[in-house]
């Protein structure tokens, strides 16, 4: 008998010990509900809006397709949630978007294009581990092939004008073979040869309908997602005022046709400083400047 009445107690007291616990645990629930939900009223992670019509380059990008959707959101997400380099992006464009604007204007490529130099290389003078070196990230031999002067002194690839109008060059002659904007972009990642090969043995015709490699099947989204957050920073959440964009760098002009022994010195007697000199001419690869009978260089220093 008092065996069974320690059993029935034993089970009470277990019973009382989980009704404890599990109000404990329920109290505990509610406080950590209370404290994600103001924490969500305060910080809101959100799907950023994306418009219903798309176009790219005067090309129209087919939204309805399951896989465009979702590569376009990645980018998209990718890019807004990396406030720190998106805003720094941002900021530059006020620096470099006049110049390559007015370039793509020249040469009669669309001004969409300005936002391949972003994705490339975040409007700064890069070098990839493969070699491609400045905004437009050219290769020494496609630079040289272009028009660009590459020495151990000179490097046109970091010349903002004069690469940008390698790199309309070969858009052009991109689309003139690919007949789409669209498929050029993708082909200043893949190669000519290697989209013109894709399209064949794929049976395809256009940029959306290919299967590619990792990178250039993010490549021409990663342009679209800069053109969405560029064109309408505000409503992605980035708060700018025209002062906090960088501005162009006043300069004056100043043509060399002789060899310059020592830069630093010809900065001095110029008003400037080495430093300015070779930031405000990077293509300038070497404390000197060898010019050659018929050669020419201008040279930026402060106004």
């Amino acid at each position: 008998m008092k065996k069974a009445i320690f059993g029935i107690l034993g089970v009470v007291a277990v019973m009382l010990v989980l009704s404890a616990h599990e109000s404990a645990n329920s109290e505990e629930q509610q406080s950590y509900d209370e404290a994600t939900d103001e924490f969500a009223a305060k910080y809101r992670i959100a799907m950023p809006p994306i418009p219903d019509t798309i176009m790219l380059c005067g090309e129209l990008v087919p939204q309805e397709q399951w896989a465009v959707r979702e590569r376009l959101e990645r980018e998209v997400l990718s890019n807004t949630y990396w406030q720190s380099n998106t805003l720094l992006l941002l900021k530059r464009s006020g620096k470099y978007f006049p110049l390559i604007e007015r370039v793509l204007r020249e040469e009669g490529v669309p001004d969409d294009f300005k936002y391949l130099a972003v994705a490339e290389s975040g409007l700064m003078p890069a070098v990839s581990p493969a070699g491609a070196r400045g905004i437009w990230q050219f290769m020494k031999s496609t630079g040289t092939s272009y028009g660009l002067t590459i020495t151990s002194e000179v490097d046109e690839r970091y010349h903002v004008e004069k690469a940008t109008r390698a790199a309309c060059k070969y858009l052009k002659k991109a689309k003139a073979e690919l007949n789409s904007w669209t498929l050029a972009a993708a082909a200043y990642n893949r190669g000519l040869n290697g989209i013109r090969r894709d399209l064949a043995n794929q049976k395809v015709d256009n940029y959306y309908d290919l299967y590619l490699n990792t990178e250039t099947s993010r490549y021409v989204f990663r342009i679209i997602a800069f053109k969405l957050l560029f064109e309408n920073p505000n409503g992605f959440g980035f708060v700018l005022n025209e002062s906090q964009y960088y501005t162009p760098i006043t300069t004056k002009s100043l043509d060399v046709d002789t060899t310059i022994m020592d830069l630093a010195g010809f900065a001095k007697l110029n008003g400037t400083t080495y430093k300015e000199l070779k930031l405000l001419n990077p293509w300038l690869r070497d404390d000197h400047l060898m010019v050659r009978t018929g050669e020419k260089y201008v040279l930026e220093v402060p106004n």
